[in-house]
């Protein structure tokens, strides 16, 4: 299969018109290049605020509400564009409120596949922004989604950052990372996060970032990254465990093609076990013990 994370530029947009053509051309650029499965970035949906006016965008509160009431349109679009170039599209995350979660907005990503199939991960854990300021809260519980493409989960931005939520999907073959930075520090943890989970779980991590600035938003003014498809640094994938990476801050995809049987290969008979040696640490992972040295 091949892999497309998005290097993703969001756009003042001045019609839901120019909104269908753009994603019309970004999946049709992936699918051209053989892509199976593409990644768009954390709250690049963002962009879709602008469509009720720059104030509204601009404001962060209305923004929330703005993205969120374009939701099922923009979902009905992206199962279109599925279908039609028969690939399975992780859309760019998005606030929405769900009245099952509570009055406030979670940050919510949708996976769809060329049969019409859609399924939802919400973020887990929010940076002091999302909850300092913006009060968007963690949603719904992890889930792993069994496709044509293998078992897929969904670890966003921040939540790539903490071991455990990777290993409660440990089953999975593939780890979809959608990241929003402002920074390359940011950047980095994330990309490093990335790359740590590709390591414990001996599994592919596909992460999609924004990039370039929106002088009409608040939340998303800055952005900072690339696209990269990190394995684990072991048998049939890279010493340095890098795929495929982008330009720092230049829009477009970066693609790898993967054969899926190299995950169960490493699983297996890799130079090390990660993935089955981590019930080891039971036991051994109390608070050290603070000794004097003698």
């Amino acid at each position: 299969m091949k892999l497309a994370a998005a290097a993703y530029r969001m756009d003042f947009l001045d019609s839901w018109d120019a909104y269908v053509a753009k994603l019309t051309a970004w999946v049709e650029d992936a699918a051209g290049q053989g892509a199976d499965l593409l990644v768009f970035p954390e709250y690049g949906a963002m962009e879709l605020a602008t469509l009720a006016g720059r104030a509204a965008a601009g404001d962060l509160e209305a923004s929330l509400h703005a993205v969120s009431e374009r939701i099922p349109q923009v979902d009905a679009l992206h199962a279109e564009l599925a279908k039609r170039h028969g690939v399975h599209i992780l859309a760019a995350s998005a606030p929405v409120f769900d009245p099952d979660l509570g009055a406030r907005p979670v940050n919510r990503a949708r996976l769809f596949a060329p049969s019409g199939a859609m399924g939802v991960q919400d973020k887990q854990i929010m940076t002091r922004f999302e909850r300092e300021d913006w009060g968007v809260v963690g949603g719904g519980p992890l889930a792993l989604f069994d496709t044509a493409l293998g078992r897929i989960g969904i670890l966003i931005c921040y939540d790539s950052e903490y071991p455990l939520l990777a290993r409660a999907m440990t089953e999975a073959d593939l780890i979809l990372v959608p990241s929003c930075t402002e920074a390359a520090h940011g950047y980095n943890r994330v990309r490093i996060g990335a790359m740590a989970r590709a390591l414990e779980q001996q599994c592919v991590t596909v992460m999609a970032s924004t990039v370039g600035d929106c002088d009409w938003s608040e939340a998303v003014d800055t952005n900072c990254g690339m696209g990269g498809i990190f394995g684990p640094p072991d048998t049939g994938f890279p010493a340095d465990g890098v795929l495929a990476q982008g330009r720092m801050n230049q829009p477009g995809w970066t693609i790898a093609e993967l054969d899926l049987d190299a995950v169960a290969r490493v699983r297996k008979d890799g130079v090390v076990l990660n993935r089955s040696h981590w019930a080891e640490q039971a036991g051994r992972d109390s608070p050290a013990v603070l000794r004097p040295l003698s």
